[in-house]
């Protein structure tokens, strides 16, 4: 071959050979970003704040519950007791309020009431007796150590008539204020302590706070748990997020509230989601998203959010491969 024609062919390759680099890097800044990441879970982790022997687990693990599904309960005997005496305490304080303010029962005011006509009927005979033993005074037919005994007789009934008035004023009038707000306060100690054996009693028996999974029970039934174990891990729906990992030149891209689309492995379609937080500082990359693109790479971790009924059927732990939706 001419040397003139090697050097054509040879001035005709070397271009295109050049510019192949250039092409193929200008379709990699261009592809589209996908992150690697996991779903997560955020556990609700039901417990009694009281401890006891696990009488009843009404839930068994795989489970869905509703909210105010009944969960467990534990053995609340000494607690049942407890509420039965506060509240025998509580009706015993009021009893004695309502006696305090009624006063003297109606036969016992009846008797004062007897007593005090008697006493003025004894006052008026006197009265009577004191002015015919002063007429015959004035005529000198009686001595003054006879009319002066009229005369206190006559004061003592009247002062008897008075003080049987005052008993019976104070017979109706019931105890006295101290005494009453002594027992007042009687009776809401009792209530207090009857509302304490109550959320006692209460906490023995623990229902779903929400619609939820049960992803694991922790106790057996008969068992012993200690006050604030839990018994019960819930999985709300709503508590499920997927967690990936962006490079630095990637963090720029996304913002709380953007949308993201989240593939899994047997899915047909991706699911969208929500990122609901951006971790503020660098961290390695975890080992198991090593590659050899981002190896040895500082990224950041950001988290997204499902809508509750996308979410129902995903499970913690899944792999994922999230991307910014097209369009």
């Amino acid at each position: 071959m001419p040397p003139s024609a090697f050097q054509f062919k040879a001035r005709s390759i070397l271009p295109v050979s050049a510019a192949l680099p250039l092409l193929l890097a200008g379709c990699a800044r261009h592809a589209p970003a996908v992150w690697q990441g996991y779903l997560e879970g955020e556990f609700v982790y039901v417990a009694s704040p009281l401890s006891g022997q696990l009488e009843t687990l009404t839930v068994a693990k795989g489970a869905r519950v509703e909210t105010r599904a009944p969960l467990f309960s534990l053995e609340h005997a000494a607690e049942t007791a407890a509420q039965r005496q506060a509240a025998e305490q509580l009706a015993s304080a009021q009893a004695r309020v309502a006696d305090l303010r009624k006063g003297l029962r109606p036969t016992e005011i009846k008797a004062l009431e007897a007593r005090l006509d008697q006493a003025r009927a004894t006052a008026q005979l006197a009265q009577l007796d004191l002015k015919r033993q002063e007429a015959l005074f004035h005529d000198h037919a009686i001595s003054a150590s006879e009319f002066d005994r009229a005369r206190l007789t006559h004061e003592a009934n009247r002062r008897a008539v008075e003080e049987i008035a005052a008993q019976l004023g104070t017979a109706r009038l019931g105890g006295r204020a101290d005494v009453v707000a002594a027992a007042e306060s009687d009776v809401r100690a009792a209530a207090d302590a009857l509302a304490r054996a109550d959320w006692s009693v209460a906490q023995k028996a623990q229902s779903a706070p929400c619609a939820a999974l049960v992803y694991d029970t922790l106790y057996r039934q008969g068992e012993f748990v200690a006050a604030g174990s839990p018994v019960v891990a819930l999985l709300p729906p709503a508590n499920l997020k997927v967690r990936f990992f962006v490079g630095e030149g990637d963090y720029g891209r996304l913002a709380a509230g953007a949308r993201v689309s989240v593939s899994l492995s047997g899915r047909d379609a991706p699911i969208g989601a929500r990122v609901s937080y951006l971790s503020p500082q660098p961290e390695y990359t975890p080992p198991v998203l090593y590659n050899r693109d981002n190896r040895a790479k500082l990224v950041y971790m950001i988290e997204a959010v499902f809508d509750p009924a996308d979410a129902r059927d995903l499970h913690p732990g899944q792999p994922a491969d999230v991307s910014i939706p097209a369009g």
